[in-house]
């Protein structure tokens, strides 16, 4: 695994947020990253161009070694003994090992367009719009003379009309998968639409991309309409059987993409890969002995080549190359399955750790809650509390204002039997008093609420109304025949609602917070 032989944590914080950066841009190990960023001092820009485009000379080392006076760093040099006599004994140098060339990723650049200066062009625009009038008048008359029978057309004419694939001159630079789908639909124009040849359709530095991603070999095609092998190396070797079967066959590996040298693209990947003879074919593959993300030429095939020797070529460089590659691709895939199997372990982790955290967090809302109900049932303990206080104290400041029982002598009286419910102080039981004719209903409930105090008033202390309250009957005052409950609220008297005696019931009422308790 890549973390047993880079220790992240020794990394500074720039470090870090450097390596996190050039990772995700390039999804490379961090074995191998690490080392390629401490080459390119920490710069992620240049680690990135080194990743894409291969290492070459250090500019940086050059430049520090060049300030201090000391030589920049050469490579390795390789020679057994043989080669040292040879190179004592002859004027001509034998070269060091055979090291492939490196593949340059090429992106193609727009051309600068330079406006003259306003006088020139003011100078110039009579002949300007002279050539455009000649060329239309031109193009006129070749359209005229397209309709002539064949034997009666000019040669010249034949000739700019069926220029077709080599009618490429002033051809407008497009963007590269635009440039690769003309190439494409011209070759099939020229060629037939059954090539059957799995042309990339993307731009050049897509296509090098794509095979270091996959670890493929990418064969480039580079063709030129105007050189006269290329009608027949196209026909009798691009488009053999056995080349087309090799480059279709999956097994092989391999991303064909092609170009026309007349495109900007594919004339800037001319230059950099020294196609110097047309057709050009070159093999690129990723060379992890060079170094661990470098592209490299592994074969070249220029001019004129039959299919036999084009095919024997390919799949020699390909035989000598692929083991390097299923080397690479084996380690790719145990670095992708030791990756997943850290995302996989941090993903379980981070769900763990989400899981207790949920559980702490229901645990600490359920201690809240529990806190909140203690807090809620004190308060309102204490609240009743402080209304049986405040009842009591209301029983005994109204016991106080009760008139006594008027005497015999006092005639406009009104004589009540009234039945007392059973209570937690008292066993009940029928008790027979007389109220004056006018007194209120409400003073017969509070008579009722305050009889078992009545007989120790004189004993109690001088107790007043107590402040923010208001008292509530629990029991109310019925007559059985015919049954009529008389409320406390009302302002009639006993003698207008009750006349001179009857028979009452005191009837206890379950308020509402008790049917709760209840419940």
């Amino acid at each position: 695994m890549a973390s047993d032989t880079v220790d992240i944590s020794q990394l500074s914080p720039e470090q870090q947020a450097a390596l996190d950066q050039y990772t995700a841009v390039t999804a490379q190990d961090v074995k191998d990253a690490v080392p390629l960023l401490q080459r390119s001092q920490w710069n992620v820009q240049i680690a990135i161009a080194k990743f894409f485009d291969g290492e070459g000379p250090d500019p940086l080392a050059e430049a520090i070694a060049a300030q201090g006076g000391i030589p920049p760093p050469t490579a390795a040099r390789h020679e057994n003994l043989q080669e040292s006599l040879l190179a004592s004994s002859s004027p001509f140098s034998i070269p060091r090992r055979n090291r492939p060339e490196p593949a340059p990723r090429i992106v193609p650049q727009p051309a600068s367009m330079h406006r003259p200066p306003f006088l020139l062009s003011f100078l110039f625009t009579p002949f300007n719009f002279g050539y455009r009038a000649v060329s239309t008048l031109f193009r006129t008359f070749i359209y005229v003379l397209s309709f002539l029978p064949a034997p009666l057309r000019p040669r010249a004419i034949t000739t700019t009309m069926t220029t077709g694939w080599r009618g490429t001159a002033g051809r407008r630079m497009l963007l590269p998968r635009d440039t690769a789908a003309r190439f494409k639909r011209e070759f099939e124009e020229e060629y037939g639409p059954d090539t059957n040849l799995p042309f990339h359709e993307g731009g050049f530095a897509q296509a090098l991309d794509l095979a270091k991603k996959e670890l493929k070999f990418l064969l480039i095609v580079l063709m030129s309409p105007e050189h006269d092998d290329t009608e027949s190396f196209t026909r009798e070797t691009l488009l053999s059987p056995e080349i087309v079967a090799f480059v279709n066959d999956p097994a092989n590996n391999i991303i064909l993409w092609g170009g026309n040298v007349l495109d900007s693209e594919a004339y800037q990947v001319a230059s950099e890969y020294n196609a110097t003879k047309f057709p050009f074919s070159c093999l690129v593959c990723l060379t992890p002995k060079e170094g661990s993300t470098r592209m490299s030429i592994i074969k070249r095939l220029v001019g004129p080549v039959s299919a036999s020797t084009y095919l024997a070529e390919i799949q020699t460089a390909i035989t000598k190359y692929s083991p390097d590659i299923a080397a690479a691709r084996a380690e790719r895939t145990a670095q992708e399955f030791s990756r997943n199997m850290r995302a996989e372990q941090d993903s379980a982790y981070e769900r763990s750790l989400a899981a207790d955290r949920e559980k702490a967090r229901q645990k600490k809302e359920a201690e809240a809650a529990a806190r909140e109900a203690e807090k809620r049932a004190l308060e309102e303990a204490a609240a009743a509390e402080l209304l049986a206080e405040k009842r009591e104290q209301w029983r005994r400041w109204r016991a106080t204002t009760i008139p006594s029982e008027p005497d015999a002598s006092v005639k406009n009286v009104v004589r009540l039997a009234l039945k007392m419910p059973e209570t937690e102080t008292s066993a009940g039981g029928r008790i027979v008093r007389r109220f004056k004719a006018d007194t209120r209903i409400e003073e017969l409930y509070a008579f009722v609420e305050c009889w078992e105090l009545l007989s120790e008033v004189e004993g109690y202390e001088k107790a007043s109304e107590p402040e923010d309250y208001s008292h509530e009957y629990r029991f109310q005052v019925a007559s059985l025949m015919p049954r009529v409950v008389y409320k406390p609220d009302e302002d009639a008297t006993l003698g207008e609602k009750i006349g001179r005696g009857g028979n009452l019931i005191v009837e206890n009422i379950v308020l509402h917070d008790e049917e709760e308790e209840l419940e």
